[in-house]
């Protein structure tokens, strides 16, 4: 059932305040008391109400005034609405993470789960345990409309200017690091940009294409490298690395912790790339929600466990 705007519009909802209180005192003095009025205003208040309704409202008894009943009919469904809007319109209640039962929906890539969710899963244990994740999988194209949907409470990763209504808060700055296995290749960082354009390389990348970040600064050079394996995880890639004569170029801690897991070698890209920035996003709305200020703060103390090899940067 649709709204009628044009003629809600022409109601001051300030008038349902006052006969939900009339009704309760069944007293114009009491009633102007408890919602902090004049008598002269409530009695104005309560003209107003007779005529909107076409109803006297109240009338005088014997043993002092009684609703009619229209009123009596009224009384249910407007402290009802009244309490919906109050609903809407109340602070949002004390957040305390040691009591709470609330689920965070968190976009992020894979490369986050890694390397921030152990950390952050066992912080939760400790100081939140009523505190649930769920992780979906985005990407700079699809992370706004996910937000605005509300499919999303919060994005951690390299994103584009969003609109207004969209906050930003940035966790790290860094650059990249190749990453291979030095047996296979017979290689000792820090490689030449002659050795690194010897090799086939494996690329990360959201937006279907065989085209990164280190294809565009070997482009400005004349430069080309030969791809032999694109893939939409960042995960996969220390993997193939371990298993192949291939080398794989990803951001710099995520390298560096996937080389010490795995026994691989890193080093300096002999190309200059552009450095990344990662941050969290989120919806303006719930900006002053004080749960998702505390799981903002809890990610930002816990920033130097997070990746700084994002996924959501697009492709390398």
């Amino acid at each position: 059932m649709g709204i009628d705007h044009t003629n809600l519009s022409k109601m001051d909802l300030n008038l349902l305040v006052a006969l939900d209180a009339l009704l309760a005192d069944r007293s114009v003095t009491r009633a102007a008391a408890r919602i902090g009025i004049g008598q002269s205003a409530m009695s104005h208040a309560l003209a107003r109400l007779r005529t909107t309704f076409a109803d006297e409202i109240l009338t005088r008894g014997p043993d002092g005034m009684r609703p009619t009943p229209k009123a009596m009919r009224l009384a249910g469904p407007v402290r009802e609405a009244l309490a919906r809007i109050e609903e809407i319109v109340a602070p949002p209640p004390a957040f305390d993470p040691a009591t709470t039962d609330r689920l965070f929906t968190l976009g992020v890539p894979d490369s986050t789960e890694v390397m921030m969710m152990p950390k952050l899963v066992a912080h939760l244990r400790q100081v939140a345990p009523g505190v649930r994740l769920l992780l979906r999988t985005v990407d700079r194209i699809r992370i706004l409309q996910d937000l605005d949907d509300g499919r999303v409470d919060l994005g951690i990763g390299v994103f584009e200017e969003g609109q207004t209504h969209h906050k930003r808060r940035l966790l790290n700055r860094e650059n990249y690091l190749c990453i291979f296995n030095s047996k296979l290749i017979g290689l000792e960082p820090p490689i030449s940009l002659e050795d690194y354009l010897r090799f086939p390389h494996v690329l990360t990348s959201l937006v279907e294409s065989a085209h990164g970040v280190v294809d565009v600064a070997l482009a400005k050079r004349g430069l080309k490298r030969t791809i032999a394996l694109t893939s939409p995880r960042f995960t996969i890639m220390p993997f193939v690395v371990r298993e192949a004569p291939v080398i794989a170029t990803m951001h710099s801690r995520l390298a560096q912790f996937f080389a010490g897991s795995m026994g691989l070698a890193v080093s300096p890209t002999p190309i200059e790339l552009p450095d990344v920035a990662l941050s969290m996003l989120w919806h303006a709305s719930n900006d002053a929600d004080p749960g998702h200020r505390w799981m903002r703060e809890t990610i930002l103390k816990l920033r130097a466990d997070m990746p700084t090899a994002s996924t959501i940067s697009g492709s390398t």
